[in-house]
């Protein structure tokens, strides 16, 4: 890809971090949108051009925008809860219309933006999903689903009608970089080592699909470069059960962990609880109902597709894994993971 000036919302997430120093490293200009309190730790470069905003406020975007042929649209609101159900719609489908309509006004060139593997829904037991698995079932199990859906089909309906963006859908994210709620696999670990969250929900057997963070960026760069327009391109890693996914750790670590089973039951009930103070005295959760059913559920998925079109390739999970233990230690030694 030649030298360009990309815009890049999300640019001070853990993926956009990630992703703004890739760029800047192979020779773009960065205009990344941020709002004025962003944690803009670890981007300092000259080719970085921080333009304050936010998704929500078209003359911030067009204000970046309108210097850069490419961009990567990578916010949304992601988070377990909101004090208003309606952020959720707001930022991840009246947002990325935002976005969507200020490269379009101004003539950019592509558009690769950030979904999600929750869209396809979850997969029946002993099946692997790809982009043209249906849902198998029409129930959403939080806002952050069923909002990534509605801006999906958006985004489709956009590219059929001559709109040049291409789809990422990044599995469930890992590896060393800021330790954020979009990091929570990395946290999981971290607490699981010190013993923290021995917690095995169902005996730890429902699927998951896991990506390291370098790959999901070389993934996105890679769309840039070579996806279809129109085209979803599932970016992921190996699939495990939460129980595999600790024996890994346990294996990396070379020490053997304390586990407990918690029954469905009483996980749905723990985050039913958790969501009611949320609700009725704004104490964040740490987890709702939603996402409980959400992990009760299978996610296995195959990136075949962006192996074969896009030249994808990810890291095995065991090397992603001694690649995080052995940062999450680093971090434990400066202090900054205490």
């Amino acid at each position: 890809m030649k030298p360009s000036n990309i815009f890049v919302t999300g640019s001070t997430g853990f993926i956009g971090t990630k992703l703004v120093n890739e760029l800047v490293r192979q020779g773009h200009t960065v205009y990344a949108l941020t709002r004025k309190k962003s944690n803009r730790e670890g981007l300092k470069h000259e080719h970085i051009k921080f333009v304050q905003g936010d998704i929500m406020d078209r003359d911030s975007i067009l204000a970046g925008i309108r210097n850069c042929s490419l961009v990567f649209h990578l916010a949304a609101y992601a988070k377990n809860w909101a004090p208003d159900p309606k952020i959720f719609y707001e930022h991840n489908v009246i947002g990325m219309r935002n976005v969507f309509e200020c490269a379009k006004q101004t003539g950019v060139r592509r558009v690769v933006w950030t979904s999600t593997i929750v869209t396809f829904g979850p997969t029946p037991p002993g099946i692997v999903g790809d982009e043209n698995m249906r849902r198998i079932t029409r129930h959403y199990y939080t806002e952050y689903e069923e909002t990534k859906v509605i801006a999906e089909h958006a985004a489709l309906d956009m590219a059929e009608k001559g709109f040049p963006v291409v789809i990422v859908n990044p599995t469930r994210v890992y590896g060393p970089g800021k330790m954020t709620e979009g990091n929570s696999v990395s946290l999981m670990i971290d607490q699981y080592d010190r013993g923290k969250l021995p917690i095995l929900l169902n005996h730890g057997t429902n699927i998951g699909n896991y990506a390291l963070v370098d790959d999901l960026v070389q993934g996105h760069i890679l769309a840039m470069e070579k996806g279809r327009i129109g085209e979803r391109y599932i970016l992921g890693g190996d699939n495990a059960s939460l129980k595999q996914f600790y024996e890994i750790v346990d294996e990396v670590s070379e020490k053997k962990h304390f586990q407990f089973n918690l029954p469905p039951t009483i996980g749905l009930a723990y985050g039913g609880i958790l969501k009611f103070f949320a609700e009725k005295f704004g104490i964040y959760p740490q987890i709702t109902t939603g996402w409980v059913q959400t992990f009760l559920q299978d996610w296995a998925f195959s990136c075949a597709k962006a192996e074969r079109e896009l030249g994808y390739k990810y890291t095995p999970l065991k090397e992603g894994i001694r690649l995080t233990y052995d940062w999450i230690l680093q971090q434990r030694k400066l202090g900054k993971n205490n």
